[in-house]
């Protein structure tokens, strides 16, 4: 049997932040700032941006991309921000790790979701590796690319409707197997899109 990942959420205390610059201003609807700790292949990481963009656009919703680095004492309209753990880079001999817990997690606080969320590569590769075939080998990095961009449009769905609900369809379902990070297309269900543009229209 293929291993299943389950999306969660991580109850933290989080500190607000005063004194910002002014804002800049800024084509994209919502700034995804990038806080990359270990390794990672520019050509997922590229995919990723991709595929995520792809995804959530298909509701209205412009992303911008920003590595962490390139956003201090910069303010913008709408940001949420993503941290990368581990190895984001495929490996083809597997290393030891804890297999179990999700693929990422987005924070919340006192009940309220969080512009914050943290992916675990190493898991996202795991689920990757085990929903490879031969030939799947070849273009190894795009596919983890669009397994981690699928992770993290399933993770903005969460901050940018700032609700832990989930789908029956598509990718924002609770739980996603390794075919389903890297099959050809995993859109967002309907009433995924509709949330996302009503979310949008109220603020």
């Amino acid at each position: 049997m293929r291993p299943v990942y389950y999306c969660a959420f991580w109850l933290a205390s989080l500190a607000s932040t005063s004194g910002a610059a002014p804002i800049v201003s800024s084509p994209s609807d919502v700034t995804v700032i990038v806080d990359i700790k270990g390794t990672y292949s520019p050509i997922s990481f590229s995919e990723m941006r991709r595929e995520a963009t792809q995804i959530i656009e298909a509701s209205g919703v412009r992303l911008g991309w920003r590595l962490r680095s390139e956003s201090a004492n910069v303010t913008f309209n709408d940001l949420v921000v993503l941290t990368f753990n581990g190895s984001c880079s495929f490996d083809p001999a597997p290393p030891l790790y804890d297999e179990l817990g999700p693929l990422a997690f987005t924070r919340t606080a006192n009940g309220e979701v969080q512009p914050f969320g943290e992916v675990n590569c190493d898991r996202v590769v795991n689920s990757v590796r085990s929903a490879m075939f031969a030939s799947d080998y070849a273009k190894a990095d795009l596919l983890l690319g669009r397994a981690l961009g699928r992770v993290v449009a399933h993770e903005l769905v969460h901050m940018l409707t700032k609700s832990g609900r989930h789908a029956r369809e598509g990718v924002q379902k609770a739980a996603l197997s390794g075919r389903q990070l890297i099959a050809a297309s995993l859109p967002l269900d309907a009433m995924d899109v509709e949330r996302l543009i009503e979310e949008r229209r109220v603020r």
